[in-house]
């Protein structure tokens, strides 16, 4: 069996597959960075505050760590990188949730229904499943060949 198809046995999918998804993925970073940052801008999504600036940072990071390896991902994807590569990814958006948390730069109004609860329970979804999402990683990449 080759190097190739013994990669796409293990992973379920072609190398050439896989790269495609980085593709799509690199290309989805790139347009949110671009959306965000500089057109239409943060600026123009009516629920954001004005503390909105005070979670970019980690936001962006998160969305850079995810083009960059996705990047990696294109030119190798071993397991071992993509398990390095995505635990990074999720502990920087970990970092993000857990500062959007604390700011929460939203403002949904006074209508009625309860759009801050909605969000705080998405919140506290990403933040438990990032943390579960890491310690599961970190405890099963030992273990990997």
């Amino acid at each position: 069996m080759s190097a190739t198809s013994e990669a796409s046995d293990r992973r379920g999918s072609s190398a050439a597959a896989r790269r495609a998804g980085y593709v799509v993925a690199v290309l989805i970073d790139a347009a949110m960075l671009y959306a965000i940052n500089v057109w239409p801008g943060w600026e123009s999504v009516p629920f954001l505050t004005e503390d909105t600036p005070a979670v970019l940072g980690w936001v962006n990071a998160s969305i850079v760590v995810g083009l960059v390896a996705n990047l990696a991902y294109l030119v190798w994807d071993p397991r071992w990188l993509k398990t390095l590569g995505d635990t990074a990814t999720t502990a920087v958006g970990l970092v993000a949730l857990l500062r959007i948390w604390q700011t929460f730069p939203f403002d949904f109004g006074t209508g009625g229904f309860d759009w801050p609860l909605v969000v705080r329970i998405l919140l506290g979804l990403g933040i438990v499943g990032s943390g579960i999402a890491i310690l599961v990683t970190l405890f099963t990449a030992p273990r990997r060949p």
